[in-house]
């Protein structure tokens, strides 16, 4: 454990979601003294929101799976949860006298399944451990003299600290405190920080009024989806995603959103394909619908035989050629492999995270920024994404852990410097 025989130090943590929490938690056992500042009236606001149908705090699939999830910043966070991932994480909950499970999709889950407990108990034992709290202070950046500056509602507050700990969210959700504000902050004292965008997002379609009334909020399952990215690799999953009155969203959605947005961001658009009846081979299909119907209607054959109805015989209407409906081997391969066209994803304040941040090139491996010496970053304001799954908060603990870490470490270097000092 790292000591630090100066009480006096003072540590300023901006930020109150799991990130920011677990910096101040790691620091204050230490015994100095750590200010938690938050714009929002309560702490932890998007974290009771993310558990509002069940906290899904990590996830309990093989280590190296896991961590794929996190695409090109893989390795930069390894370390991170290295030191602590999801078995660490569960066994820190436990401290907190939650229990977890894990579900049948490997995804784990606190006991009681809400976040409020959990929450609660690990407010009550930071605030036993000395951490003060100051909501409804808004960060403001620094002043000439290197203060802190936050707009309360009694005016502009001012403070010096030892260190600082930043742990603001992305830009998604702004209404709970994510708003991304602090961006220009860094970038006008010359830190890069890659553009936020949304991440774990829906995208839009533009349907038809005729199937955006009838069909909007339906969900589409079990299909399986496919895209193609600008490198050529292909990107396939099974499951499901909602029809919205814009497009889709939802679980499938989700896991591929990064690589969708992207190739928008590229080529102007992006085809995904759907398999409508995953299990169905090409062959079988072009039969079963090669077989005379007699007086059915052509929407009864599409559901007796294969089990096309309701919202995927929709789809097949909304963008299938009508003529193609006439032809077994065409209707069949629409089926397998159905072209749907995203234009634009959400808006970055509807998305779940966001994508973009500080980037760790401005960051040494304690998470300092190297420009700003003594300042921290931790949680979704660092440059990575995740899906959905357990593995965006698993993250945002594992850094916020290590951003507590770095300060120490900083304020011990600083001390032995001091105290070498004639």
């Amino acid at each position: 454990m790292l000591t630090i025989n100066q009480p006096e130090r003072k540590v300023a943590v901006i930020g109150g979601g799991p990130a920011g929490l677990m910096a101040a938690e790691v620091i204050s056992r230490n015994g100095l003294r750590v200010d938690v500042y938050d714009a929002m009236p309560s702490a932890g606001r998007k974290f009771l929101l993310a558990g509002k149908g069940g906290l899904n705090l990590t996830h309990a699939e093989p280590q190296d799976a896991f961590r794929s999830r996190y695409g090109m910043r893989r390795p930069q966070l390894e370390p991170l949860l290295d030191a602590f991932g999801p078995d660490a994480l569960r066994d820190w909950a436990r401290g907190l006298g939650v229990e977890t499970f894990v579900g049948t999709s490997g995804r784990v889950f606190p006991a009681g399944m809400k976040a409020a407990p959990l929450l609660r108990t690990w407010l009550h034992r930071l605030r036993e451990a000395g951490v003060r709290f100051h909501m409804r202070h808004r960060w403001l950046g620094w002043d000439d003299q290197g203060a802190l500056r936050f707009a309360t509602p009694q005016g502009e507050h001012r403070l010096r600290a030892d260190a600082v700990v930043l742990a603001m969210g992305g830009g998604s959700w702004p209404k709970l405190g994510s708003d991304g504000a602090w961006a220009q902050l860094l970038v006008q004292r010359g830190v890069e920080v890659a553009a936020l965008r949304p991440a774990n997002c829906g995208f839009d379609i533009g349907w038809s009024e005729h199937f955006r009334t009838r069909f909007a909020g339906h969900p589409v399952k079990p299909v399986v989806v496919s895209f193609t990215d600008a490198a050529g690799l292909v990107h396939r999953r099974q499951g499901e995603f909602v029809v919205t009155a814009t497009g889709v969203e939802g679980s499938l959605v989700y896991a591929l959103s990064a690589a969708l947005r992207d190739g928008i961001a590229a080529r102007g658009g992006a085809v995904l394909h759907l398999d409508l009846a995953p299990g169905w081979e090409l062959p079988r299909l072009i039969e079963e619908l090669s077989r005379p119907r007699g007086s059915r209607s052509l929407s009864s054959h599409l559901q007796s035989r294969i089990g096309i109805r309701g919202v995927k015989a929709g789809l097949l209407r909304e963008i299938v050629p009508a003529q193609d409906f006439a032809d077994p081997a065409r209707l069949a391969a629409a089926i397998k492999a159905l072209p749907l066209r995203l234009v634009a994803p959400r808006p970055l304040e509807e998305a779940i995270s966001s994508a973009g941040g500080v980037a760790f090139e401005a960051l040494d491996e304690h998470l300092m920024i190297r420009k700003l010496p003594g300042v921290f970053c931790a949680g979704e304001m660092l440059d990575w994404e995740a899906p959905t799954g357990g593995y965006l908060l698993t993250a945002c603990f594992a850094s916020g852990r290590a951003a507590g870490r770095g300060a120490l470490a900083w304020l011990n270097q600083k001390t032995r410097e001091q105290q070498a000092q004639p």
